[in-house]
């Protein structure tokens, strides 16, 4: 797993989900196409969000007759990185105080806590 050491903003994440999503490189019409439709923005916000995240690393560009776009990093190593990044700042770098305050405030219902269960039972098996 890559070592990630940039945080993304909530602007660039709308920009990240699509290119998480896509299985493949995509044109800067379609990214274009997609965010101004939801987001309502203009071609050169659409198009600072894309530079910013390639000169952070998360996205390189093929050059071709357009441009593609495609990540650097997967989703869900990004969630890891902000994951650790969260629970170390707020909780000490305890995974257990952070599950132990969603708890607390009612973030889980009792069927999530039972499912947890399960999940905590079969990563004890594989020990």
């Amino acid at each position: 797993m890559r070592t990630i050491s940039f945080k993304i903003s909530d602007a660039e994440l709308e920009v990240m989900r699509i290119l998480w999503r896509e299985k493949q490189a995509v044109t800067f019409s379609d990214i274009r196409t997609e965010l101004s439709d939801k987001m309502s923005w203009e071609k050169s916000t659409i198009a600072t969000l894309l530079r910013r995240l390639q000169k952070k690393g998360a996205i390189s560009i093929q050059e071709k007759e357009v441009h593609y776009y495609m990540p650097n990093i997967t989703k869900e190593e990004y969630i890891m990185f902000r994951k650790k990044s969260l629970i170390d700042k707020f909780f000490d770098g305890s995974a257990k105080s952070f599950v132990a305050a969603l708890c607390q405030n009612g973030e889980l219902t009792e069927a999530d806590i039972d499912e947890l269960k399960k999940y905590f039972r079969m990563g004890d098996e594989n020990k």
